[in-house]
């Protein structure tokens, strides 16, 4: 089916937007997700450390969605600024506030980068005369980082919309929708929405996905309150509703994706790439270019572990004896042998990704217009 990014905007309009920067009052309001689905509560920030504290503590989440949370939480730090020279340190310190939220997700470190070396530009080269024009210009940056996302979201969903079929059911993990890229619209299920939208018949597996159950808590949530028809199984189920042929393909979204092709995402991910390799089932990545960190090797990121009490309870209440010892790693490692293909805002990129992502990610969006797969 074809159609254009301008028609799929009029068709499909996101029921659930996450975040949203309070122009007037200077707040970013955030759809607290830890809350979800029993209560749907908001959350203020006006602070870089408030906004670290909501990203820390899973109020918003989702590496996309944290990145934009990031960039506007780097204007935060310029409110009570005096000089252009104080506005600069108030930011470096904010971007290392942030980072340390969430280490693995590149898209943090990413958007807050950005968002200083801009301002550092403007200062440098005399392109803002003092600390309110500097704010309108991070704020107008920290919106075009939203609106290059949301963009990016709706051309890989039309790429991922050539990997769906009338009647597929789509196997993904934890939640890669639009609560966790900031716009409503998602990057793993971005395919699902748009088909769904487009009258085609598909549907969803959600892995529950422990210890914070985005599957159960927002994939579930999200997709019900767009009518897409999704089911809920334990993480162990997995394996079962692969083999019994009731998942045509798996899609999941990235924290970070290497130059290599490495795929680091929620704890489960790696399994789910395995089996999939194991029974034939193509196996997708959708992540935007933001996404990929063409820096480092797999040896030297940082695999983000949390509170052991995550694992040993559900939502507060003990599920394990206390003081059982727990290893608590929020993502895994998917190595590039078990990867079908990554679906981007600049097209899908196939194996051997060591020669086909640099391609991709490093040439500007207008040199791959005319082109639709990267081989």
């Amino acid at each position: 089916m074809k159609i254009s990014l301008k028609e799929l905007k009029e068709i499909y309009k996101p029921k659930l937007v996450p975040l949203n920067w309070d122009n007037e009052r200077n707040v970013l309001v955030l759809l607290d997700q830890s809350a979800l689905p029993f209560e749907k509560m908001f959350v203020e920030t006006r602070t870089p450390e408030e906004v670290a504290d909501a990203i820390r503590q899973m109020k918003i989440r989702g590496a996309p969605a944290i990145g934009i949370a990031g960039a506007y939480g780097m204007v935060t730090a310029l409110l009570n600024s005096s000089t252009l020279e104080e506005a600069l340190s108030s930011l470096s310190r904010a971007k290392a506030t942030l980072d340390r939220a969430r280490p693995t997700a590149v898209n943090l470190s990413w958007a807050t980068s950005r968002m200083l070396n801009v301002a550092r530009n403007a200062v440098e080269n005399g392109l803002v005369k003092n600390v309110r024009e500097l704010v309108d210009l991070m704020k107008a940056e920290a919106k075009k980082i939203y609106d290059e996302e949301y963009e990016a979201e709706l051309q890989m969903g039309l790429y991922g919309l050539e990997k769906v079929n009338d009647g597929d059911t789509i196997l993904t993990q934890c939640n890669a929708g639009g609560l966790a890229t900031g716009t409503g619209l998602g990057t793993a299920l971005a395919p699902v929405k748009i088909a769904h939208a487009l009258g085609m018949k598909v549907s969803v597996i959600a892995p529950e996905t422990r210890p914070w159950l985005q599957g159960s808590r927002l994939t579930v949530y999200e997709l019900m309150a767009e009518g897409i028809p999704v089911t809920l199984i334990a993480d162990t189920a997995v394996g079962l509703v692969m083999y019994k042929g009731m998942v045509n393909s798996v899609m999941v979204g990235a924290d970070r994706i290497l130059a290599d092709g490495h795929v680091f995402n929620k704890i489960g991910t790696f399994k789910e790439a395995v089996i999939a390799h194991e029974l034939g089932i193509p196996f997708y990545v959708l992540a935007p270019t933001s996404t990929f960190d063409l820096k480092n090797s797999v040896e030297n990121v940082v695999i983000e572990e949390r509170d052991p009490n995550e694992v040993r309870t559900v939502r507060g209440v003990p599920i394990a004896p206390e003081g059982a010892k727990v290893y608590n790693p929020v993502f895994d490692v998917t190595p590039p042998k078990y990867v079908t293909a990554i679906i981007t805002e600049k097209g899908i990129i196939y194996p051997p990704f060591d020669k086909n992502v640099r391609k991709v990610v490093e040439k500007k969006m207008s040199s791959f217009l005319a082109f639709r797969h990267f081989h």
